[in-house]
C-alpha cells in the first residue's frame, strides 16, 4: 500500500469517527416536553344530556345540548340548549337558548343568545313566553333572573321591561324596571 492510499484510508476513518462522535446523543441533553396550560381542552361531547337531581336523588330537570365542551377546570359550555323540568318537580316551564355555561362551583346556569322560556300553564290559561338575550337560571331552586331587556307574551298581550326575576315553580314573574305593555281588547 502506498503512502497516498494510507493517508486516504486514515482520512476516511477519521471522518467516520468524527461524524459518529458529533451525531451521538449527548448525555446531558434534556428533551423538552410541552407545558400543560390553559389552552389545553378537556372533554368534548355531542348530544349531551345532564340530569339534575334533588338531595334525595329524585329527577328535577334535564339539560340537553347539541354539543358540550369543558372549558378549563371550572366550567362547561353547551350549544343549542334545552332545559326541561321533570313532571315530579311540578314546574310548567321549559327553557332553550343558543348557548349555556355551567360553572363547577355554582348552582347557576348562564344562558345566552335567543333565550326563550315557555310555560304551558301561563296566565289566562294560555301559553306564556319570555324572551331575552341573557338569563341566569338556578334550576335546582326553580329561579331565573336577568338584568337585560325582556319581552313577555301571553295571548295577544305583550310586556317589555328591563330586568326580571321569575319563580318557575310558583309560576310568578316580577319585572324590575322600565315596564311597558300592549294589551289588545
Amino acid at each position: 500500500m502506498s503512502t497516498r492510499e494510507m493517508l486516504a484510508i486514515s482520512a476516511l476513518a477519521a471522518g467516520a469517527i468524527a461524524s459518529w462522535y458529533l451525531g451521538r446523543p449527548q448525555a446531558e441533553e434534556v428533551t423538552a416536553t410541552p407545558a400543560i396550560g390553559n389552552e389545553q381542552r378537556g372533554y368534548y361531547l355531542k348530544s349531551a344530556r345532564i340530569l339534575g337531581t334533588s338531595p334525595s336523588g329524585e329527577l328535577l330537570y334535564e339539560l340537553r345540548a347539541r354539543e358540550a365542551e369543558q372549558l378549563g377546570e371550572t366550567s362547561v359550555s353547551f350549544t343549542d340548549v334545552r332545559i326541561n323540568y321533570s313532571p315530579q318537580s311540578d314546574v310548567p316551564w321549559s327553557v332553550d337558548a343558543d348557548t349555556a355555561t355551567v360553572f363547577a362551583d355554582e348552582k347557576r346556569v348562564l344562558l345566552e343568545g335567543h333565550v326563550r322560556a315557555i310555560s304551558t300553564e301561563g296566565f289566562s290559561g294560555g301559553d306564556t313566553e319570555i324572551r331575552t338575550e341573557y338569563l341566569d337560571i338556578y334550576p335546582e331552586d326553580f329561579l331565573a333572573e336577568t338584568d337585560q331587556r325582556v319581552q313577555i307574551r301571553f295571548g295577544t298581550r305583550s310586556l317589555t321591561a328591563t330586568g326580571m326575576m321569575a319563580s318557575l315553580r310558583e309560576n310568578q314573574v316580577r319585572l324590575k324596571s322600565n315596564v311597558h305593555g300592549k294589551f289588545a281588547p
